[in-house]
């Protein structure tokens, strides 16, 4: 299961980059759809892992999520 969460990591760090060059929409279509794709697969092969103990996680507190909203808040406008 690990080999396919990393393949699945690999797919979508590979979608991510060739999304933004496609300049024909068929094409660019067809490369989102395989990317939400990856991104429900990805999501399905941590819930099975996560169910056998094997990804263990913890609940993400409050201030850890305004730090993270706030972290990426800046980089957002920094590029804006």
């Amino acid at each position: 299961m690990e080999d396919l969460l990393s393949q699945e990591k690999f797919l979508l760090s590979g979608y991510s980059t060739f999304i933004p060059e496609a300049s024909c929409p068929n094409l660019r279509q067809i490369l989102v759809d395989n990317f939400n794709g990856c991104v429900q697969n990805q999501y399905t092969v941590f819930e099975e892992m996560d169910k056998l103990g094997w990804y263990p996680t913890k609940e993400a507190q409050q201030p850890d999520v305004q730090m993270a909203r706030q972290k990426f808040e800046q980089l957002k406008g920094q590029l804006g």
